[in-house]
């Protein structure tokens, strides 16, 4: 399972349904994690990185240091499915996604990453799972971090 997690503050996610745009999620302050999930993933991946990404300190303590996470300071997350993090263009100019979970599996373990992140205490708003979104957001810092479970970077 991979993610990139952006400290926002602010996020959005809508999509377009009948020729009007409407919301799926949002975030005031927080975490927006695009999460891809692999073929090879299972629930210890995605209990890994709820663990993890909810407490990764990215967020500034009075010193101005990067010692506290959303979980410290009661923030949310915005979860955005993304396969294309699985994505492999090493050959040709077509990525290839031969290594990211099918439909169905992927659904399974997004819902089991976003519940546990709950469980752990972080407030959690999606996007939509399959749909075409539209992400938008203010990166603070800029801070982009990116995660694998299987630690291959």
């Amino acid at each position: 399972m991979r993610a990139v997690v952006q400290r926002c503050s602010a996020a959005k996610v809508t999509i377009e349904v009948g020729g009007a745009e409407v919301a799926t999620g949002s975030l005031d302050k927080g975490l927006l994690v695009y999460l891809g999930v692999g073929r090879d993933d299972g629930e210890s991946d995605s209990a890994y990185l709820a663990d993890k990404i909810a407490n990764l300190r990215i967020f500034m303590d009075q010193d101005e240091k990067m010692n506290l996470s959303a979980l410290d300071l009661g923030l949310g997350a915005l979860v955005v499915s993304q396969f294309t993090l699985y994505a492999d263009a090493r050959k040709g100019r077509r990525p290839s996604y031969s290594d990211a979970a099918g439909n169905e599996a992927a659904q399974t373990l997004y819902e089991e990453f976003c519940y546990k992140l709950k469980g752990l205490g972080l407030p959690v708003s999606k996007g939509r799972f399959g749909s075409i979104m539209r992400v938008s957001y203010v990166n603070e810092g800029p801070i982009t971090i990116l995660l694998d479970s299987k630690k291959r970077f």
